[in-house]
Order: structure tokens, then sequence, then C-alpha cells
């Protein structure tokens, strides 16, 4: 006898349909708003060597968070850890066959083996927007457009759109004196909003950095700028209509990831606590890193598991049906069989969402999984519709049926 309880991984989920419904919802809603921008959509495997995946965050990220196995092949490969990585790779091998800029959206899951929290698991889905082959200002701040255009149509009231320059950064550090091990210096800089700033110097003590440079980080911090090109990012962003409450410059943002460049942005939300909900920036070296061509780029990822945490614990959804099936056709067995599959089949050629009841169950078995499954009508074909060409309507809401001949359900059901 085996005793193995049956469950799911930790940090995996299983979504039904109610689940799915709220999750399609969220994506279709980001498509139409990518490809309103302009943006195509891009797919690449779940699985890569391990020489593209890593090597391109940070080693932390590598050693702890990295799904990293031999396959049976015994070559080195690993699960992908998002989609930025796996997509330079695509304009590394097929840059030339790619009219450039590319705009580019994508919305896969990737894997982490980190600890599981609210918002956090270890198999999610990215939405990631890209433009490859230009360094134009314009195109950071067009990303940023998006992220407000789509937070807004989720209904987010209070959220910031929180944006800084790794030149800026690196500006930084330099005025600090921190000139040795700058990326373990970013990586505590980089846990200012959960830690806070007395919280990172006790760690950049911890790491041996002086207290006259955790002094003088934090000193410039304070008086820190945006750069010129930021600047233009900035007066770009205002032009694209983006109001100036939902975003701010905030010298100490980082990003984790060490392939970032030039500007880099992520947003919160105020309420819940759950941190941030997507993050980006520009990175114009990792293509060239993969051995393609010297191309730059932008872009972000929206994070799909958060935001729908979001959504449901501030109560944003819209008013989604619970089911698309518009109407079930119903089963009096054998003598009326073939024509409530022609009716249903009939329903469908006109793009009504039908479902056929597969066995000739007792009726009122039958309309209690019609309500189950919040179908609102009910098709009904016994011996006398059968007789006279007509079918009895049941409104699963109100109880009531209505009777109209087999060749106005069409009609009827598209009002």
């Amino acid at each position: 006898m085996n005793n193995n309880k049956t469950q799911t991984l930790k940090g995996f989920r299983d979504f039904l349909p109610e689940t799915m419904a709220v999750r399609n919802y969220v994506k279709n809603l980001f498509i139409e708003t990518f490809e309103t921008f302009g943006f195509e959509p891009l797919e690449t495997p779940a699985l890569e060597y391990s020489s593209v995946l890593k090597g391109k965050y940070n080693n932390e990220t590598d050693e702890k968070l990295g799904y990293f196995f031999k396959d049976n092949g015994d070559r080195e490969i690993g699960l992908r850890y998002d989609l930025t990585v796996p997509t330079a790779k695509v304009l590394a091998i097929y840059g030339p066959q790619i009219p450039l800029p590319f705009k580019r959206y994508q919305i896969q899951p990737v894997w982490r083996a980190d600890n599981t929290q609210k918002g956090r698991y270890r198999e999610f889905i990215q939405c990631d927007i890209d433009t490859f082959g230009t360094n134009s200002p314009t195109t950071d701040a067009e990303i940023i457009s998006i992220i407000y255009t789509a937070t807004q149509k989720l209904n987010f009231k209070e959220f910031t759109i929180r944006i800084n320059s790794r030149s800026v950064l690196l500006d930084l550090l330099a005025q600090s004196g921190i000139i040795e091990n700058q990326n373990s210096a970013l990586q505590s800089l980089d846990k200012f909003q959960k830690i806070g700033e007395e919280g990172v110097k006790k760690e950049l003590i911890n790491k041996d950095f002086t207290q006259a440079q955790i002094d003088s980080l934090f000193k410039y911090i304070k008086e820190a700028k945006a750069d010129e090109r930021l600047k233009a990012v900035f007066t770009a962003i205002k032009t694209f209509g983006v109001p100036e409450e939902f975003y701010v410059f905030d010298p100490t943002l980082v990003r984790g990831c060490d392939y970032y460049t030039g500007t880099i942005f992520e947003t919160t939300v105020k309420e819940p606590k759950i941190g941030s909900i997507g993050g980006g920036g520009r990175y114009d070296k990792l293509i060239e890193t993969l051995g393609g061509p010297d191309i730059p780029a932008v872009g972000y990822s929206f994070g799909l598991e958060p935001i729908i945490d979001c959504i449901n614990e501030l109560n944003l959804l819209p008013n989604l049906p619970k089911t698309k099936t518009k109407i079930m056709v119903a089963n009096f067995g054998e003598k009326t069989l073939n024509k409530s599959l022609e009716l249903t089949s009939l329903l469908r050629q006109n793009n009504v969402p039908t479902i056929f009841y597969p066995d000739s169950d007792k009726i009122g078995k039958q309309f209690k999984y019609a309500s189950s499954k919040n179908i609102p009508f009910v098709a009904l074909i016994g011996e006398d519709e059968l007789i006279k060409n007509i079918v009895t309507i049941k409104n699963m809401s109100t109880s009531e049926q209505k009777t109209i001949s087999q060749n106005e359900i069409v009609d009827f059901m598209l009002k």
C-alpha cells in the first residue's frame, strides 16, 4: 500500500478555473497594453545551457537561487531565472533576422529556489517588455509610461515608480571613496527599503567598509540629483503624460542584477506591504556578453504573482463572469441525442460558448451541475421539443423558462 501523501511541491501551486480567470484577466490586460504600445510577442525555452544563465545575475543567484543540473545527455543546463537573459540569447543568435529597434513582450514562467513567503514563489509568471537596438532616453521613458498605464488599468491608486541610474550609483560610490568591492556595497544598499539606513550601515561595516566611506556614501545619497541622461528620461516621462505623483528619483534604488548599465526602475505599492510588484532597467552590454552583437536594451518585468495577490487583497477586480460558458445543452437520452448535438454545434459555430452535458442523468442533477458552474442558461430538447422543432430555455438565475423555435436560439443567445 502506498502511504505517500499526494501534494504539491512547496513554492509551487495549482490553479483551479476560478483562479485562472483572474490570472487570465491580468495577462490579457497586459497583452492589450503592450500591443497598444507596439510590442510583439516572443517565447523562449524553459531550459537553457547553464553557460547562458550563469554569471548574468550575481554569484548569490547562481549558487543559491538557480535550478542547475545535468540532463540525460550529461549537459549542464538550468531552468530560466528570468526572461531577460534568454531574450538576450535570442538576439545573439537571430540578431540579423530581427529589424531594430525590436520591441517584444514575453509572458512565461520562471523558476527560483527562493525562500517562499507572501508574494514569492519558486515557480511564477513574469510579464516582460523590452526594447532592443536603441539607447534613446525616450525608450526608457516609454517603458515607464507602460508601467503607469498598465498599473492604472489594474485599478491601483497608490503606487510609486522609483527611478535611479547605475551611473548615479557609481558616482556616489566613487565620491565616497568606495573603489573596491563596489558590487558588494551595492548589494547592501539594495536592501535599503527593507532594513533602512542603519541596517545598511551595519551590513557595510560587517563587510569591512570604513566608517568614513559609509558616512560619505549616505551624505552624498542625501545630496544626489539625476544626471543629464536621467534628466532627459524624466522630461520624456512628463511629456508622455505620466503624472508626477506616480514616479520619483530614488538614489538608493539599486536593482539586484549585475547586468544593468543605466536607468533602473521599480514599482512599489503602499498597501499591502508586499514590496516590489515589478522592476527593470537599461542593460546595454548583456547581448554582447552572450556572444551577440553590441545591442543596447531596456526593459521591465511585471510580477504577476504579487500583482494578483495585491488585487485580491485590495478587492481591485472588476466583476468578472465566473465562466465564459453561456449555455448548457441538456441530455435527455438517445431519442433526442442527435438533435441536442446539432444544437450544440450550431451554437458553437456562431461563437456562443456552449457545454453539452454528456450523460442522460436526471434533469435535476444536470441543473445542479449548470448552477455549480454558474452557467446562465440551459437548453432543453426532450421528446415534445423534438416533435415540435422547438427548444426550451431555462434561465438559471430566475428559474424562468421560455420556449422558442430551434432556429431562433442563436439570435436569443446573442442578444
